[in-house]
């Protein structure tokens, strides 16, 4: 079926795209009568070289995101992936001449139809005495034998358009800038990668992918690629499209070699996420890198898309300093990303991290005894929650994402590992720190950084003693914390309930003559009604607190994991 797309009419896209565009650029004016933007400074271009360049729509940022002072004077759009009307490709050529520049030069992809429009149109103003010149840019990689057509125009064009402004700005002449952009144009290549086609309005996908098959070298215009590979990691991707763009027997290739300097454009074809694009660019660069080549400038980005197709381009320009100096060259053009004009090889990618600072030696700290007692008691905790897995993920299922129990098992684990590594410190409050640096680390989620916010805030009250009001004390801290960052009170139907009940049986411990157990008993029970009693709660914080139907069957897993948790340390302190 038809793709969704978000238009007003299928046949007014590409001039609609076009004047959301101009709309929101001061720096741009549409041609009255053609889908034509222009520079809105172009009286400021007298006596300069002015460039014209574009194509199908579709390609979005280009072409009109590169117009402006230091880029293009301007462009003509097509229809979605269809060539310009002559018509307008010559009204943009006068409309540069009445400005009074001295020449234009045509940026022309290679395809057909635009060799064909743009030259027509070339000749009509080379019969009206309006100097024009024309270059067709063909870096496409992919083709290991030449057709008669050549190769393709793709992501590669974006740097000659930056290279062909930065000299008319410079004011150099016509002719100088043809025969440069010529030079500059053989020195690239580029290769696409597509995880599936893109679709034009109005219609179905291009073609067809299979779910473990990636389409490589393919053009702009969800036209198909040179093979079909099979899925693999993004590493082997990019190997695989470097080796194929290097190889010499490819008669597209580009003559990179150990040693070379490149411009590195890493293009985001239009549907790829950015998480996608930057393990893209790490693997490039560190294959490039790996090769012996050096990386002057890396651009990362959406430069010239196929509408929504998921995949992207790699294009290599070889440079030196006099082209890198056109490179980092001034522009306004927006869709120009904002390059650190330094090489990014030979960089210092790291900075070592701040030492931990270390730990005084706790006064209070108590032999072996204590350590070992400590080591039973998490050991329980680890079991019990381990063996809560599938419990908890189900009450999770119903309010939230299901993974309740998984993160409690993470916790667990990670305490395990690090119960291994030697005894815990036998004292209280640099055991409690301990463990909430370790869950923070790895427990992760919400539940994660809450048990951290309530260890480190307890741990503060027993660094000084460590009597039983103090450990009451610690309850009172933890709680105070989590209420602070985690915005649950009492009732909201949070791990916060079970806590809070056996809080307040824990103020006992504050009283003279205290029994520990009788006290710690009277807490766990509280705790485990309490989680009990959040079944009937409506949900007043955390994830549940989204869902519609207001209250919900089950208790809730967090309260039920806390109270656990505590009935485990009760049975080791009995024991």
């Amino acid at each position: 079926q038809t793709s969704k797309k978000l238009v007003n009419s299928v046949a007014g896209c590409a001039d609609d795209a076009l004047a959301g565009l101009v709309a929101c650029n001061p720096n741009l004016q549409l041609l009255q009568g053609h889908r034509v933007a222009l520079r809105s400074d172009l009286d400021s271009l007298k006596g300069r070289v002015a460039l014209l360049s574009g194509g199908g729509s579709g390609h979005e940022p280009a072409h009109a995101g590169f117009i402006g002072k230091g880029m293009l004077t301007g462009v003509i759009a097509g229809a979605v992936f269809t060539s310009p009307a002559v018509g307008s490709i010559l009204a943009a050529i006068r409309a540069v001449a009445q400005a009074g520049t001295v020449g234009t030069l045509l940026i022309v992809k290679n395809y057909t139809g635009d060799r064909l429009n743009f030259g027509l149109a070339r000749e009509q103003a080379r019969a009206e005495g309006i100097p024009v010149e024309m270059v067709v840019i063909g870096d496409d990689s992919a083709f290991t034998v030449l057709k008669k057509a050549g190769r393709r125009g793709l992501c590669g064009t974006v740097l000659i358009h930056k290279v062909a402004g930065a000299l008319a700005e410079a004011g150099v002449g016509l002719e100088e800038i043809t025969k440069r952009v010529n030079v500059v144009a053989k020195a690239m290549g580029t290769l696409g990668v597509s995880l599936s086609s893109c679709s034009v309005p109005g219609s179905k996908p291009t073609f067809e992918l299979s779910a473990d098959e990636v389409e490589l070298g393919l053009g702009i215009h969800g036209e198909a690629g040179v093979r079909r590979i099979k899925m693999a990691t993004a590493d082997e991707i990019v190997k695989l499209m470097l080796d194929h763009m290097t190889d010499t027997t490819n008669a597209s290739h580009v003559p990179v070699q150990p040693g070379s300097s490149v411009v590195m454009m890493v293009n985001n074809l239009g549907g790829l996420s950015f998480l996608e694009l930057g393990i893209i660019a790490d693997a490039a660069v560190r294959s490039l890198e790996g090769r012996g080549v050096k990386i002057a400038r890396a651009l990362v980005g959406t430069f010239m898309s196929a509408l929504e197709m998921p995949g992207i381009s790699l294009t290599l320009l070889l440079v030196d300093e006099p082209l890198l100096k056109l490179i980092d060259a001034e522009t306004t053009a927006v869709a120009w990303p904002n390059v650190a004009a330094v090489s990014i090889t030979g960089r210092k990618r790291n900075r070592v991290a701040p030492a931990e600072p270390q730990e005084a030696l706790d006064s209070t700290a108590v032999g072996g005894s204590a350590s070992k007692r400590m080591a039973l008691v998490l050991e329980r905790v680890c079991s019990t929650l381990l063996g809560l897995e599938e419990h908890l993920n189900a009450l999770d299922r119903a309010a939230g994402d299901g993974d309740c129990g998984t993160t409690h098992s993470r916790a667990a684990r990670a305490i395990r590992e690090w119960l291994k590594e030697g005894p815990p410190p036998a004292s209280p409050a640099q055991l409690l720190s301990k463990l909430s640096v370790l869950l923070l680390e790895k427990m992760g989620g919400s539940s994660g950084a809450l048990y951290g916010l309530f260890l480190t805030a307890a741990a503060q009250p027993l660094k000084v003693k460590t009597s039983l009001p103090a450990w009451s004390a610690a309850m009172d801290a933890g709680l105070e914390a989590m209420q602070k960052y985690g915005k649950a009170a009492p009732g909201d139907r949070t791990m916060l309930d079970s806590l809070w009940a056996a809080g307040q049986e824990l103020q006992a411990w504050k009283s003279p003559g205290a029994d520990l157990l009788q006290v710690l008993t009277k807490a766990v029970k509280s705790a485990e009604a309490a989680a009990e009693a959040t079944k009937n709660m409506e949900a007043g914080a955390g994830r549940a607190s989204y869902i519609s139907s207001a209250r919900l069957e089950q208790p809730d897993p967090g309260a039920v994991a806390a109270a656990a948790i505590l009935r485990a340390i009760l049975e080791v302190l009995q024991s």
